[in-house]
């Protein structure tokens, strides 16, 4: 299964999910406001998210001669991937990492730390940029905030009914409403699935970003070195920053935290590393 169709699955799964809850409660008024509340705490997040976390991690933002080969590089990737050049800035860590953000090609953002620069090879720093402009040209910031959206309106629905059960809101003799019991199982059940949900859309979106780097950088054996070379560094030197922003970095910035791989942000590198050694096999 392709990640494309593996995203719109699972983004159908927590539509469903919504819309499940929304059932429960009984009326179209509550769905309707959580779904509301929901996508105006996370458009906010959307239209600054480039700002937001720049301004967070201190970025400065590099000009082609700060950084003529980064430029360089970034430029012929946009190219290939038919999107209009990101901005690049640098984060003052030494913590190798990456991410990309921004409402749409048109306000992207590439940022690169400055222990990336420093360990990898320019071939591998190409895998690298080639990766995050996959991700910009894939809209995964717009795909990532929908996933939000619907998940923060599972989690605000889930804890009326919480509510709703636990204090009588529940007829046993009405037919749709069921029974109380059941009703407090499936809010707090549903705000868990949808953050399994949540972080497996996170997951297919970095496969599908390898994917796009490794046909960009036209060898996806660049890409696969640099990931081996991020993930052991970024165990010896964690980011400083917030865990809230684990999922925009190429690879996991804290990865001192052992997490479930249900829950985790990034497949494991193993697998990533994996299948862009068979992609270069093919």
């Amino acid at each position: 299964m392709t990640s494309q169709i593996k995203t719109v699955l699972l983004l159908g799964l927590l539509t469903g999910l919504l819309m499940m809850l929304g059932g429960a409660m009984g009326g179209r008024v509550g769905l309707f406001l959580a779904f509301g509340l929901a996508m105006l705490m996370n458009v906010g997040s959307y239209w600054y998210s480039d700002k937001i976390v720049l301004k967070m991690y201190k970025a400065q933002e590099l000009s082609p001669g700060d950084a003529p080969h980064i430029h360089r590089v970034v430029e012929e990737m946009a190219v290939s991937a038919g999107i209009p050049k990101p901005r690049v800035f640098l984060i003052p860590q030494d913590s190798p990492n990456a991410f990309a953000t921004g409402r749409n090609p048109e306000n992207a953002v590439v940022a690169v730390t400055r222990g990336i620069v420093n360990i990898l090879s320019p071939d591998e720093l190409k895998g690298v940029l080639a990766h995050e402009l996959g991700h910009i040209a894939n809209r995964d910031i717009l795909i990532q905030t929908i996933a939000a959206v619907l998940a923060g309106a599972i989690v605000f629905i889930a804890n009326m009914l919480q509510w709703t059960a636990i204090f009588g809101g529940f007829s046993r003799d009405d037919d749709e409403g069921g029974s109380p019991l059941a009703a407090l199982a499936m809010a707090f059940l549903a705000p868990v699935a949808a953050g399994l949900i949540q972080m497996a859309i996170s997951r297919s979106r970095e496969y599908l970003a390898d994917s796009t780097g490794a046909r960009l950088a036209q060898n996806p054996l660049h890409l696969a070195g640099a990931l081996a070379k991020l993930d052991a560094a970024s165990r010896q030197v964690p980011l400083e920053g917030s865990p809230a922003t684990e999922n925009m970095f190429i690879v996991n910035p804290f990865s001192g935290r052992r997490t479930m791989s249900l829950f985790a942000t990034h497949p494991p590198i193993e697998d990533r590393i994996a299948r862009l050694r068979a992609m270069a096999g093919e």
